[in-house]
């Protein structure tokens, strides 16, 4: 039995191999009620009154305190740390030494010398390896997600959003919400408990994250709630938590550019057997035998805002490269507007004999964690469709794409390929038929709030 992702690679002969035929299922919300209401009203929310989001238990938090705390991270970031003040955050992005994603998070900053990343495993996993086995002054401590936690997390977090997040906060802290920017930090007094909270949103709606303790977590639960009796608030269930995404803009699983780089060889011992970058499964309509063909640069996901060369960071002489040469424009993040009657028909396909369509899960679509379907126009692949699902403030299935910039202009019709014609032997992976899909080019974040007002605020 291989102990660690270096030895599962090699078993499985290639990174490639071993994550198209994982049969771990495809990462959730871990125990959230998977709907409140159910997910079609719960979806309708975020946009026409105010929702609550539970995200105490499906993320990793990874706590890292010491006097060389913010150089292990700018030693690891492509954003600039020079203003990064207590009571603020940032979206942390790291990049391998050739460029590519490894993943993101958000970072905050709590006291002096104490910051917490919190996000889905990959640049979690970065920089808890980089605190541990680089020659930082630091300490950590980590809770890493329900699934594999014993007990109960060590701090809540929630999300108030949409149109009248701003009322239900009033009503629950008794007092008028201060005028934050973005990714600002305050503290409130919600239940007779001291509150954190963030100024963020979702979606480009307002709202605040908040977090505290978990032993005030029933208190400061039942104080919103009962807050927001009068603005409609509803509860956000496990199966409409990811489709926010689709209207936000935020491509949240892109594969770790981690695996066959000889200098990532030690981090890959690092990474346990059981690690998610070791068993989480890829899968789509775009087949690669090269690992490194599913990578992305920050570019291709528009976090060139967020490059900053002020500082050395792992990966900043592969970006600088990128720039100079113009393959930084090369790709553009979109959104795909699934065509509703070839959607439709593909759903009907289960109805019909034989081999259909490959079964489209609600509201989110996906069946793997690292997803990827080619995107063509006249049979050309011209990028890759990823994070998929429906939404009903749009009626539509949509995607979030990273295709050429040269066909990336609204209103661009494409096709999208749906499902595996290299059959893997994914246990949610049924017999079935690829099907064609005609799909239309739409902005990145697609709602123009979240494009113009919300992201100028940031």
């Amino acid at each position: 039995m291989p102990k660690n992702l270096e030895e599962a690679i090699a078993e499985a002969g290639s990174a490639q191999s071993l994550l198209w035929e994982s049969q771990s299922p495809p990462a959730v919300v871990p125990r959230v009620v998977p709907e409140f209401t159910n997910w079609r009203d719960e979806q309708l929310a975020w946009r026409r009154t105010a929702v609550l989001y539970d995200q105490s238990h499906h993320m990793a938090d990874l706590n890292i305190k010491g006097p060389d705390a913010l150089k292990l991270i700018s030693d690891l970031a492509i954003n600039s740390v020079a203003n990064f003040p207590v009571d603020m955050a940032k979206q942390f992005v790291a990049v391998n030494h050739d460029g590519y994603v490894i993943g993101d998070n958000i970072l905050f900053h709590l006291e002096e010398d104490e910051y917490q990343a919190v996000g889905i495993p990959p640049s979690i996993n970065w920089m808890h390896y980089h605190a541990v086995a680089g020659d930082y002054d630091v300490r950590v401590w980590r809770d890493d997600n329900s699934l594999y936690r014993k007990g109960d997390p060590v701090v809540y977090r929630y999300q108030v959003q949409g149109p009248g997040a701003l009322e239900v906060i009033r009503e629950a802290t008794g007092e008028e919400p201060p005028k934050l920017k973005f990714f600002h930090m305050t503290r409130f007094q919600i239940g007779g408990k001291e509150v954190r909270a963030l100024r963020h949103g979702m979606a480009g709606e307002p709202g605040f994250e908040l977090w505290g303790p978990w032993e005030d977590n029933e208190v400061v639960h039942a104080a919103i709630l009962k807050a927001g009796e009068k603005y409609d608030l509803t509860q956000v269930g496990g199966r409409a938590y990811h489709t926010n995404a689709l209207e936000s803009g935020w491509l949240p699983r892109p594969l770790p550019a981690i695996y066959t780089d000889e200098r990532l060889a030690d981090y890959r011992r690092w990474l346990t057997e059981n690690a998610y970058e070791t068993t989480s499964p890829l899968g789509g309509s775009y087949f690669s035998e090269r690992i490194e063909d599913y990578y992305v640069t920050p570019f291709d996901l528009e976090y060139g805002r967020l490059v900053a060369f002020d500082h050395d960071f792992i990966g900043r002489e592969a970006l600088e490269k990128m720039i100079a040469d113009g393959t930084s424009k090369a790709h553009q993040k979109v959104t795909l507007v699934w065509n509703g009657e070839d959607t439709g028909a593909a759903f009907a396909s289960m109805f019909q004999e034989g081999p259909g369509a490959k079964y489209f899960n609600l509201p989110m679509a996906l069946y793997d964690t690292f997803h990827f379907d080619r995107v063509e126009i006249n049979g050309k692949q011209v990028g890759v469709s990823t994070w998929t699902g429906y939404s009903s403030n749009e009626r539509a299935m949509l995607s979030l794409a990273v295709v050429d910039a040269d066909v990336a202009e609204p209103g661009t019709e494409v096709t999208v390929v749906w499902g595996e014609d290299t059959p893997s032997s994914k246990a949610q992976v049924e017999d079935h038929v690829q099907v064609k899909i005609r799909a239309t080019i739409q902005p990145a974040p697609l709602t123009e709030k979240a494009r113009t007002s919300y992201r100028a605020d940031a």
